[in-house]
This record gives C-alpha cells, sequence and structure tokens, in this order.
C-alpha cells in the first residue's frame, strides 16, 4: 500500500507498539544476560538449574537470540509503520516455540519443578507472539502500516 493511502493510527495502536518495544527490550536485556551469566542470569542457580543450562545444545542460545530480536525489531518496525513487522512477529513466534518445545519436549523441567511453576511465563510469552502478528495484520488491514 503506498504510503500515501495509509490511515493515521489510533492512540491506542501507538501505545501498545510501544509497549511491544519495550517487552522486546526486556526480552533482548534477557538474552544477553543469559549469554553472559549462563544459568545465573535470573540469580543465583541451583544445581538442577546448572546442569540444564550446561546441557543445552549450542544452537539453543541463538534461537533464544532470535526470538527476542525479531520481536523486537518487529516492534521497531510497527513503530516505523512498516508491513515487515508481521514477518519478524511470525519468525519470533516460530523461534519461542521450538525454543520451548524443545525445552519441555526434551527435558524434565516439567517433572523436576511442576507445571505450575515452568509453563505460565512461556504460555504467555506466546500469547504475547500471537497478539504481535495479530496486531501487525490488523494495522495492514487498516492502513496503519504498509
Amino acid at each position: 500500500m503506498a504510503s500515501y493511502l495509509r490511515q493515521k493510527p489510533p492512540v491506542w495502536f501507538w501505545i501498545v507498539a510501544i509497549v511491544l518495544l519495550l517487552w522486546g527490550a526486556m526480552g533482548c536485556y534477557a538474552c544477553l544476560q543469559q549469554f553472559r551469566l549462563g544459568a545465573d542470569a535470573m540469580g543465583p542457580a541451583d544445581a538442577y538449574y546448572r546442569t540444564l543450562y550446561a546441557t543445552l545444545p549450542a544452537w539453543y542460545n541463538w534461537v533464544y537470540a532470535v526470538a527476542v530480536g525479531a520481536g523486537f525489531l518487529g516492534a521497531i518496525a510497527l513503530l516505523m509503520r512498516l508491513a515487515t513487522a508481521r514477518l519478524l512477529f511470525i519468525v519470533s513466534l516460530i523461534a519461542v516455540v521450538v525454543q520451548f518445545g524443545w525445552l519441555f519436549a526434551t527435558t524434565d523441567m516439567i517433572a523436576v519443578r511442576g507445571a505450575g511453576a515452568t509453563v505460565p511465563f512461556p504460555l504467555f510469552i506466546v500469547a504475547v507472539a500471537a497478539f504481535a502478528i495479530w496486531l501487525s495484520g490488523h494495522a495492514r488491514r487498516r492502513g496503519w502500516i504498509g
């Protein structure tokens, strides 16, 4: 859609896009902390988390980086009113599903820590990523981005 045909987004769009940008920035910070500190990224880790982190495959952290990086760039694209936001959010969601899908399918984390302690936050992350995809598609259909 040509830029002269774009419609002015409502205020709530800008607020939500800024929240998504802050969410993405926090994700990037958490990822960098995990690269830097390993298992201790979220505070002092116990023996279970140290062992779990030590056994993660080499690609795992890079999938994490793709997930948060694509989400952050998607939020920037959304604020810049670019249609590429949707593709970046889709890449982010795919990486999130790979990351947590592998973690839950191949480790004993749920059995050891319990579903109540391990599943809600990843589900929230998936929900935010799915919402970002929906929002960028909605914005495109409304002519707010393009």
